[in-house]
């Protein structure tokens, strides 16, 4: 209710002002008795007093039922003073009904705003008896003020409902905004969690997998092959310094360092040679000419997929020969990594590799497949170009 009045109050004041004084006015120029004139005026004035230093407060602030009862009861003494004083301060009724209607619910504001409308020919009565030369006027205005008043409050009363019900569903909606906020948020950091994981699964773990392979190999090459060992120790101060830099790259929230070195081409060949250099694996690597130009988004789902697929190869496949191959296919591109291993069931795995890409993918529009059998392993990771 106070949104209404707040939104409209400048039309109620020019109301309620007009009201007053061109209702003091008429009084003054009609009535000749000065006693008589003051009283009207005086309890007109009153009665705008009354509004702008309470009632005002009172409507505006949905004040309680004993205050709104008490405000519209000294409204119609006051209004019944200057009727009774001068019947021409009946015009004042243009101030008062919309007021009760705004005080009061309806059907006691109904009932207000009919006594005081019939105080109108009551007066006329008063000061003139039933042959007061006005009363044959007032009486039909009487009965066509009575139904205006009834529905003009009517129409008051429902605007006033309608301000409630907005201000109703506007609190709702902020309240319902607000957890969508908080829920933005959880959501936000659970995805920003997860995207974390992956990289820290894609890059780190894996750069320290490779590191703790490489360690164990120099190991056992100390004393048998130190030119093994030597060899060995150089691939893992490089995947230490690689990681490295993947870690820096993270906690700038870059794209991989890899990317950020080069092509996404050189980045997967980097990976393939890596593979080769580690586990002596005869891998082969092929790219299709041209390939259509990826946004940052799908070069990190490619290159994270090649870095988990070579991975997997390295530590569980068991494979003398690995392909490699971007190329593309409808559309999209394609990067298809395919061994000899021993295979494994796709549905049975658990891990957070493959639930990972698949998770990647989805994100910018791919996807990803996965056939095995005893004779090799084919994985194919495909995104929209």
């Amino acid at each position: 209710m106070k949104d209404a009045w707040d939104r409209f109050n400048w039309l109620w004041e020019i109301l309620f002002a007009v009201a007053y004084l061109a209702t003091t006015t008429l009084v003054l120029l009609d009535e000749t008795d000065p006693v008589r004139s003051v009283v009207a005026v005086g309890a007109l004035t009153a009665l705008a007093l009354t509004y702008l230093l309470w009632g005002r407060r009172v409507v505006r602030d949905d004040g309680h039922l004993k205050q709104r009862w008490a405000l519209a009861l000294v409204i119609v003494a006051l209004v019944a003073v200057a009727m009774f004083a001068n019947t021409t301060s009946s015009f004042i009724l243009f101030m008062v009904c919309p007021l009760l209607f705004s005080t009061l619910d309806f059907r006691p504001a109904a009932v207000l705003t009919t006594l005081v409308i019939l105080l109108s020919p009551l007066s006329s009565i008063a000061a003139d008896g039933l042959r007061g030369p006005a009363l044959h006027i007032l009486l039909p205005m009487t009965a066509i003020l009575v139904v205006f008043g009834i529905l003009s409050g009517k129409f008051i009363l429902h605007v006033i409902e309608e301000s409630r019900a907005r201000a109703d569903l506007i609190d709702r909606l902020e309240a319902s905004q607000a957890e969508v906020a908080r829920l933005s948020r959880e959501a936000g950091t659970a995805a920003e969690r997860e995207r974390l994981a992956r990289e820290i699964h894609d890059t780190l773990a894996q750069g320290f997998t490779s590191i703790v392979t490489l360690a164990e190999a120099i190991e056992s090459e100390l004393d048998t092959d130190p030119a093994a060992a030597r060899r060995h120790v150089e691939l893992a101060a490089r995947t230490a310094r690689e990681n490295l830099a993947e870690a820096r790259t993270m906690v700038a929230a870059l794209a991989p360092a890899d990317l950020t070195a080069g092509s996404l081409v050189d980045a997967v060949r980097r990976q393939a040679d890596r593979l080769a250099d580690e586990a002596g694996i005869a891998v082969r690597y092929e790219v299709d000419d041209q390939l259509p130009a990826l946004g940052m988004a799908g070069e990190v789902v490619l290159l994270r997929g090649a870095q988990e697929a070579l991975t997997n190869v390295r530590r569980h496949a068991g494979a003398s020969a690995v392909s490699v191959r971007l190329s593309v296919v409808d559309g999209a591109v394609r990067l298809s990594v395919r061994d000899d291993g021993t295979g494994f069931d796709p549905d049975g795995v658990s891990g957070f590799g493959l639930r990972g890409m698949r998770s990647r993918a989805e994100q910018v529009g791919g996807r990803l497949s996965v056939r095995s059998g005893p004779s090799g392993t084919e994985l194919t990771l495909e995104v929209p170009a």
